[in-house]
């Protein structure tokens, strides 16, 4: 296939991705019964419904047109070769793996600040607009100078590993960065809470009181030693409440945001914390690291396909061979396949949620987990309807209808 028409690929599968995407969004957002569903009508005043619906829809409308620039200039640049010119001008500079990083940096930052206009309405226009933005234009600032920096460092070295392994491999490099991606994802997952989120939030271990006693006795209960269980203030940036469970064996933690603890009862919050025990139990995370490795393993052996293609570099407007013109390039023809990849694995998580719901309720309380859920929806200002076909491609969990039906066969 000649270079030309590998670009006419790369630019129709942009823009059928785009199509579906912008149809889903505009399903999902149009997607609005007059009245609410029973199991869910006394989640929302008729005067915080209407609120919520606004929300929906003025969010949706500026993803749209957020996206659609996005796309706009992703095809301006295919289509002029901006890639290409780039990656020229640095061939007079640099070379090897120097030049795949600088041009990977220069392209990120890039796209970044473009995007940055964008990222400042929503945090402060529109999450303001509807009360949930806590966030400081110095906080903003920061966060995303420490992200650059996260990037450059974390990206730079993963990046680097990959590239010399394909220098000096050639094409049964995937095996190596295969292994290396796999040992990044278990630190990651060990770590993460104890390295990455002290840079921008701030941890402390949960108090004595009522709450960490209703814990504590929850947790030796169902045989799920605990010892680290922390708060984040996730009030610095919003008002919107979640927790989460992170690490595996003596390095597992819970973190609750303290917009959670400020909006929940104590029954409520442990009820939370035993639908993430349900997930330990279940040993989900375990499985899911394992399918997300497995999922790395087959890209990664897709690409050692690509990576040393010629054309697809000069499909991008390079003169030669770039590996990472052919990185751009193999990341947008294999799009498609990661949709399909996501659909599964999401409908594979929407499985986890049922059953880690079940074991909370079977284990604590399922009036507990509703209340719970209903508080965090109503608090989140959350879209009680979505389309079917948005949450068959994008949910993750299922919807708070779903899971209240499901949940009200038990009994407490």
């Amino acid at each position: 296939m000649n270079p030309s028409q590998l670009l006419i690929i790369i630019i129709a599968v942009i823009g059928v991705e785009y199509i579906i995407e912008t149809v889903l969004s505009i399903l999902n957002k149009n997607h609005k019964p007059k009245h609410l569903p029973k199991v869910v009508n006394d989640i929302y005043s008729d005067e915080e419904y209407k609120k919520a619906i606004r929300y929906e829809k003025e969010s949706t409308n500026f993803g749209l047109l957020s996206n659609t620039f996005s796309v706009l200039l992703l095809l301006f640049t295919f289509y002029f070769g901006w890639l290409g010119s780039l990656n020229n001008y640095l061939t007079q500079h640099y070379s090897s793996i120097w030049l795949s990083l600088i041009f990977f940096y220069i392209t990120y930052v890039t796209i970044d600040l473009f995007n940055l206009p964008f990222s400042f309405y929503s945090q402060f226009i529109i999450e303001e607009k509807y009360g949930f933005n806590k966030t400081t234009i110095k906080t903003f600032i920061f966060d995303k100078i420490k992200g650059y920096i996260i990037a450059f460092l974390v990206g730079g070295i993963l990046l680097g590993s990959l590239l010399l392994l394909i220098q000096e491999i050639g094409t049964n490099f995937w095996i190596y960065f295969w292994g290396i991606s796999a040992c990044f994802m278990i630190f990651l997952n060990l770590f993460y809470t104890s390295i990455f989120v002290p840079l921008f939030n701030k941890l402390t271990p949960l108090e004595d009181g009522d709450l960490r006693e209703a814990i504590e006795a929850y947790s030796k209960k169902v045989n799920f030693p605990l010892d680290n269980i922390y708060v984040i203030d996730g009030s610095k940036r919003s008002t919107k409440a979640n927790a989460y469970f992170s690490g595996l064996g003596k390095h597992k933690k819970i973190v609750l945001y303290d917009t959670l603890i400020q909006n929940q009862t104590t029954e409520g919050i442990v009820a939370v914390l035993a639908h993430e025990a349900g997930h330990y139990k279940h040993k989900h995370i375990v499985s899911s690291m394992a399918l997300s490795i497995l999922q790395i393993g087959a890209i990664l052996f897709l690409l050692s396909f690509f990576i040393n293609s010629d054309s697809l570099s000069l499909a991008l407007g390079g003169k030669g061979l770039a590996v990472h013109l052919n990185l751009v390039a193999f990341s947008i023809l294999f799009s498609p396949i990661s949709t399909l990849i996501g659909i599964i694995m999401s409908a594979l998580s929407r499985k986890n949620e049922y059953e880690a719901d079940a074991y909370a309720a079977n284990t604590y309380s399922s009036n507990a987990l509703q209340g719970a859920l209903k508080n965090l929806s109503a608090h989140n200002l959350s879209n009680l309807t979505p389309h079917p076909a948005y949450v068959f491609v994008h949910y993750s969990h299922p919807t708070l209808i779903q899971r209240l039906e499901a949940l009200n066969v038990f009994k407490t």
